[in-house]
């Protein structure tokens, strides 16, 4: 009896201190309350006139250091939050599915060397496939629903702060003039994860057309101890939904492409208020899509505004000027509890691309190992 009295003793003092220390792993992860507190002094809307960079102008000092403070810690780790790129990876529908040619091992007349290479296949579009940046340019909105009987009035799209086509793209075959990929400054912030697949969906991946909400997202900071620092401006935001469960190479059709999870209308709403610079799901989308919704057989979600199934990409690049980070790679940092971190995404200088290939990395400290 005293010793089973003894053995429940000591179980229960083995699993405070377990509790304690991944508490205190858990607020290690997080900035002091000094570098926290300087986020009020982030650059704020409305911007200059001409503005191109969105709500990357809350990007400065005040981001830099409490990115500084995360590389700084003794245990810091860097995680990659992309997926690897080849032929046979999953292919959204919305892009040319070519891919990469590989070119035969030359050489250089009259030298020793041997050299390799290769090309893009045709009709291939790397910046739409994988994981990715929108530039802001990419989305914009025409005065009502399109009717595919009628030519597009691509005249009549609005853009970003408020440009129109002929500012943006004024022919058929012009780069992006205004709102390009080389527009995004290298993005260098702190970054808030959020565990929606333990959160939402109760351990289990999230489904086709589930939404992650305002108030999920504040049940998730909540949870995950976030609660008093919550989301600041100049910070990233990536959802763990679990849909990147799906990513298989070589492609299993298991239908990533075709359908996921995403943010509702009013999270989105929710994360422009505090002025975020980037939102990043490990999905294809960031907006839920229904299981047959492209294909005309499924509405959009509940709550989405008439006309734009795709809200989330509306109010994010084309009214807030958010950008876009999509099929990220997360797992391992939901694995780690790394629920903050310092987030380097490093968009390449691709004048008037709409969208490209990154390859984001996070530096933070895990809270669980």
């Amino acid at each position: 009896m005293i010793a089973a009295a003894s053995t429940r003793q000591g179980s229960m003092v083995s699993l405070l201190v377990c509790l304690s220390a991944m508490a205190g792993a858990a607020m290690a992860a997080v900035e002091p309350a000094g570098l926290i507190a300087a986020a009020r002094r982030a650059p704020a809307p409305p911007w200059a006139a001409g503005d191109e960079r969105g709500m990357a102008n809350a990007l400065g000092a005040v981001t830099m250091r409490r990115c500084a403070w995360h590389m700084a810690q003794p245990q810091a780790r860097v995680y990659e939050a992309s997926h690897p790129r080849s032929n046979s990876m999953p292919k959204s529908p919305f892009a040319g599915p070519g891919g990469t040619a590989y070119k035969p091992t030359a050489g250089v007349p009259f030298s020793a060397h041997a050299f390799n290479s290769e090309t893009m296949q045709a009709d291939a579009e790397p910046g739409q496939q994988g994981t990715q940046i929108d530039a802001l340019g990419h989305f914009g909105r025409i005065k009502g629903p399109w009717n595919p009987k009628d030519g597009f009035p691509a005249d009549d799209a609005a853009y970003y702060g408020g440009y129109t086509q002929k500012d943006v793209k004024p022919t058929a075959d012009s780069p992006l003039l205004k709102l390009g990929i080389e527009k995004i400054p290298p993005l260098v912030t702190t970054a808030v994860l959020l565990d929606a697949k333990a959160f939402v969906g109760k351990g289990q991946a999230l489904g086709d057309g589930q939404l992650v909400t305002a108030a999920h997202i504040d049940g998730m900071l909540a949870a995950q101890g976030l609660g008093k620092r919550g989301i600041l401006p100049g910070d990233m935001v990536f959802v763990y939904t679990g849909w990147s469960d799906r990513w298989k190479d070589p492609d299993d059709n298991s239908g990533y492409y075709t359908m996921a999870p995403g943010l509702s209308v009013d999270a989105a709403r929710l994360l422009g208020s505090k002025r975020i610079v980037a939102i990043g799901l490990d999905t294809p989308f960031i907006d839920p899509v229904a299981n047959g919704m492209l294909q005309g057989k499924a509405p959009p979600a509940p709550g989405t505004p008439e006309g734009l199934p795709f809200a989330v990409h509306h109010h994010m690049l084309t009214e807030f000027g958010i950008h876009h980070l999509e099929n990220l790679k997360l797992a391992e940092l939901v694995r780690d509890q790394v629920w903050t971190s310092c987030a380097m995404v490093l968009p390449p200088l691709d004048k008037g691309a709409a969208g490209a290939v990154v390859r984001p990395v996070a530096v933070g400290v895990p809270g669980r190992r």
